[in-house]
């Protein structure tokens, strides 16, 4: 067994980067059957070693890693105190406990979007070296609490005991809290990290974490609207019956015995004990469950799948077969089958169909919206016909030797129109059906269906326009690197200026609707809608018509702007 444990010390365990010498000579040395005490201290010194070499040789880092830590040390601190705060208010209880439930969320799905953040969260780099899975889950635990999160966790965990515990039974209660609640928030990261490895790892993971902004947007909006909701409603006095549910809730339980204790619950204090108990029990189980199948079960994407192309959902299978023939049917589901696996390409279009949403109808739940912002998810979405030729990346040669004029110019561009709008057409009738319904706003609803579908058209039209004349590159690496150095200016111009000229386009049917409103005449007002969609697929046919002898025109420029990623 010694040749495979030499094997992956060279490498630097666990999961260590080049550069680790010192810890992979510690790596080879223990036995198959290490003891955990034995294996922790050799674990926890590789991840100090992990941290002091990924520092070396790069100022950038070193900055990013200390501001980090500064960062989260002032951010704690403060919050530190401001739950200190708190002690002796009626509903501290309530904060802290929904507080420790919101801290074991985000650590336990924060791994699966940012994977790369700790290498050693990837336990399949360990699996030539001769360990058993218990020793390996209790030194993985010691190195797991090294670092930025556990140490702000740490400052979470001991303002929400301050703020809740009082006597002496409560101070005991609040000392026991504190590691109960670390460790369930760290053993529960690991647990998902280790049971999801083989996912993070893949392109799929790969796509998690490009969407991982899309979901803190998406957050972000949800505790907004929240919050506002709590303020109006009399504050944390409503959140209450949700407080009394999440108290048993591990490890939110932790919190929960604090408070407990400190009114006199201690029988009460003391089933939340055990439920913390065997929670994290149960998740340490889990754990070295999923770490022992993870050392003896082969990677399922090595393995061969049976079966023919068509019934894997193949090119004429399915959907696809309802696609046009031809050039038109075979563009439109090039793009579509971008929008699906690409991963910058499906982050785009996510977020676009979130967002889109999201805006109308949470002003709409807020009393302040309007019919008429259902129209931000036509444009969220019609902004995804800009840059056409540069989300094929390099790939874009192979189109390029099919275009040998304007004719099939104009048919590439058409079939990538019609991709967009088979999306787009359908989401904004529902988006704006749904906005019409929360503000009970039935009459509005066609004069702003009609307006939305003009602006599709409009930012069509601009849209194949700005593909044509400012092409750019997308670079493939780098979740969030979405232009090639040098080309930022290209980018912004293209966007900003056509989405100026697309309002401009779409003037006349945004005015003749905000006539009939003002003028009451919203009885009539049904009549922007047939407007709207002829206008619409006026300005579309125009800026299709105009682009495409651009793009034949142009066509070697475009392929060097778009392959300089």
């Amino acid at each position: 067994m010694s040749a495979p444990a030499t094997s992956a010390g060279a490498s630097g365990a666990p999961g260590a980067p080049s550069g680790v010498s010192g810890a992979a000579g510690i790596a080879a040395g223990p036995a198959p059957c290490a003891t955990p005490l034995a294996l922790t201290p050799i674990f926890v010194r590789i991840k100090l070693s992990l941290l002091r070499n990924g520092l070396k040789g790069s100022s950038k880092r070193k900055a990013a890693y200390f501001s980090s830590l500064a960062f989260a040390l002032v951010v704690g601190g403060f919050m530190t105190l401001g739950l200190s705060l708190l002690h002796g208010n009626a509903h501290a209880g309530t904060a802290v406990v929904l507080l420790a439930a919101i801290l074991a969320l985000g650590w336990a799905f924060m791994p699966l979007f940012f994977p790369a953040g700790d290498e050693t969260l990837d336990p399949s780099r360990l699996v030539m070296l001769p360990l058993r899975p218990r020793p390996l889950v209790a030194a993985l635990l010691a190195s797991s609490l090294v670092g930025i999160g556990p140490l702000f966790t740490l400052c979470l965990a001991v303002g929400s005991v301050i703020a809740v515990a009082r006597g002496a039974a409560g101070a005991v209660a609040a000392v026991v809290a504190v590691p109960l609640l670390l460790l369930g928030c760290v053993i529960l990261a690991r647990a998902v990290a280790t049971a999801n490895v083989r996912l993070l790892t893949s392109r799929k993971g790969r796509d998690l974490a490009v969407l991982s902004g899309l979901v803190i947007a998406v957050g972000a909006q949800l505790a907004n609207f929240a919050s506002q909701s709590l303020f109006q409603s009399g504050g944390l006095a409503t959140l209450e019956p949700v407080a009394a549910v999440v108290r048993w809730l591990p490890p939110a339980t932790a919190v929960g015995m604090v408070d407990s204790a400190s009114e006199g619950a201690y029988g009460r204090a003391a089933a939340q004990l055990v439920v913390t108990l065997a929670a994290l029990a149960g998740l340490l189980w889990s754990w070295e469950r999923s770490m022992t199948r993870l050392m003896v079960t082969p990677d399922g994407s090595t393995i061969s799948t049976s079966g023919s192309a068509k019934d894997r959902g193949g090119i004429g299978g399915g959907f696809w077969s309802l696609l046009p023939s031809g050039r038109t049917g075979a563009s439109m589901q090039r793009a579509l089958r971008y929008a699906v696996r690409d991963p910058k390409t499906k982050s785009a279009w996510v977020t676009a169909l979130a967002i889109g949403m999201i805006v109308p109808v949470f002003n709409a739940l807020q009393g302040t919206g309007s019919v008429y912002l259902g129209s931000f998810g036509a444009g969220m979405l019609g902004v995804q016909m800009y840059n056409q030729f540069g989300q094929d990346t390099s790939a874009f040669w192979m189109v390029a030797q099919t275009i040998s004029g304007t004719r099939d110019a104009y048919r590439e561009l058409r079939a990538r129109a019609f991709a967009l709008g088979l999306v787009t057409l359908p989401y904004t009738v529902l988006v704006t059906a749904l906005t019409a319904a929360l503000l009970d706003d039935w009459q509005g609803l066609p004069a702003a269906v009609g307006v939305a579908l003009a602006l599709l058209g409009s930012m069509l039209c601009t849209g194949a326009l700005a593909s044509a004349r400012f092409p750019y590159s997308i670079p493939t690496e780098g979740a969030f690197k979405n232009v090639a150095p040098g080309q930022g200016g290209l980018a912004w111009g293209g966007i900003l200026g056509g989405m100026l000229a697309s309002a401009l386009v779409s003037a006349p049917v945004i005015a003749l609707a905000v006539w009939l409103n003002t003028a009451e005449h919203r009885d009539v007002s049904w009549i922007v809608l047939p407007v709207g969609v002829a206008w619409g697929w006026l300005a579309a046919w125009a800026g299709l018509r105009l682009a495409a002898p651009t793009v034949a025109r142009k066509l070697p420029e475009i392929l060097s702007a778009v392959s300089k990623g």
